[in-house]
């Protein structure tokens, strides 16, 4: 197949050649059970990198969501607050426990949660006569949110931040890294992220209680007994000794994957910077993101009548993979009934957004491959 023709994928697994060592060492030492000595070794690499003092290796992102809001006593017809602009990973788990998503709005500065609307649904669940058992922010794209602000809520009205940076490892603001300003973090490795361990997730976070209650409740709450004795419900939810072996080799060259994502994007804003009606997810002062995806939203009113979907099937036909914005959760039908606060950013982002192939395994070719067709749709 020739350069032409190939797929190029939005974002597709980047092995650094390490992970393969790893691997073999598990496989040499037989540590091919769900824990070992490369899980101990990635949780330590994951604490040291995103700051913060401990860290449980899971099975996914959003096996990590689901014990932090354990671990918050979330129960049945609990409030939780949720970002509405994100994957549903995010708010899932809040309806496995039977809580109450309550959804709030991006605000158009990072395109995350706006601090104006959580205040709104904060004083919705208080009008209720319930304070909202978590918040649950989203660095969407690797973008930082204003953690600031959303903090300052959070601590005003003493209710915990649970912070989804399952897109932003190696993302910061203001030099803090994205996933330890919450009470808990959560990341994941799933086969598209910024590094990968196959699947796989991680809860983060500086309470060693905490911490050490999401690896008993993720290795099925097994109790210190000589036979299989159990006192509370668990979950199968740590990852293994094989993975965390790919994860360790992935962490050797995440610095060098943010950099080349980055540099992705600074090609397109380059590239693209005379198309009418065009503009790129804003990194607000003091923020760094790891430009996990580039992301765009093109106004047809200003483009001479290019929109979201004749750039993503003109580049479809090309064999170039590019996706819409995530769909907001107040709008997915399985959520449309709960509550929302906040106007239509979220919406028209949807709308009018769309993610560019950003794989930080993407060469020149590829590149000027996407842009030229890019570029074509508005000639």
């Amino acid at each position: 197949m020739d350069n032409q023709s190939k797929k190029i994928w939005l974002s597709s697994p980047h092995m650094g050649g390490k992970e393969l060592t790893y691997v073999t060492e598990a496989f040499n030492t037989n540590w091919i059970a769900p824990l070992g000595p490369h899980v101990d070794n990635f949780e330590k690499d994951l604490a040291n990198y995103s700051q913060t003092s401990y860290a449980a290796a899971l099975s996914s992102g959003t096996a990590a969501i689901h014990l932090a809001l354990i671990l918050l006593n979330v129960q049945p017809d609990d409030f939780v607050i949720c970002q509405s602009m994100t994957f549903s990973a995010s708010a899932n788990p809040i309806r496995y426990l039977g809580a109450t998503p309550v959804f709030v709005d991006s605000e158009p500065n990072t395109w995350n949660m706006d601090p104006n609307a959580l205040e709104e649904a904060i004083n919705y669940c208080i009008s209720r006569n319930k304070l909202p058992k978590a918040i649950i922010p989203v660095h969407l794209y690797g973008m930082p949110a204003k953690m600031e602000a959303i903090n300052q809520l959070a601590a005003q009205y003493d209710i915990p931040v649970i912070e989804d940076a399952a897109e932003a490892l190696g993302s910061t603001n203001d030099g803090k890294a994205c996933g330890s300003f919450g009470k808990l973090g959560v990341l994941s490795f799933n086969g598209n992220k910024i590094i990968t361990t196959s699947g796989g997730g991680a809860l983060i976070g500086n309470d060693a209680e905490l911490i050490q209650k999401a690896r008993f409740l993720a290795t099925q709450a097994r109790d210190p007994a000589p036979h299989y004795q159990h006192s509370e419900i668990g979950y199968n939810y740590r990852m293994s000794n094989v993975c965390a072996g790919i994860g360790r080799g992935q962490m050797e060259v995440l610095n060098d994957r943010v950099a080349q994502r980055r540099a992705n994007f600074q090609l397109y804003a380059k590239a693209f910077q005379e198309l009418p009606g065009l503009e790129f997810q804003p990194e607000l002062e003091g923020s760094f993101s790891n430009r996990w995806l580039t992301a765009i939203t093109v106004d047809p009113k200003q483009s001479g009548g290019v929109d979201r979907e004749k750039i993503r099937l003109s580049l479809e036909k090309q064999n170039i993979e590019t996706r819409p914005l995530w769909k907001p959760m107040h709008l997915q039908p399985v959520f449309s009934s709960f509550p929302y606060f906040g106007g239509q950013i979220a919406e028209k982002l949807f709308e009018n957004g769309l993610c560019l192939p950003s794989g930080s395994n993407l060469n020149s070719d590829d590149l000027n491959r996407v842009i030229t067709h890019f570029s074509s749709v508005w000639q």
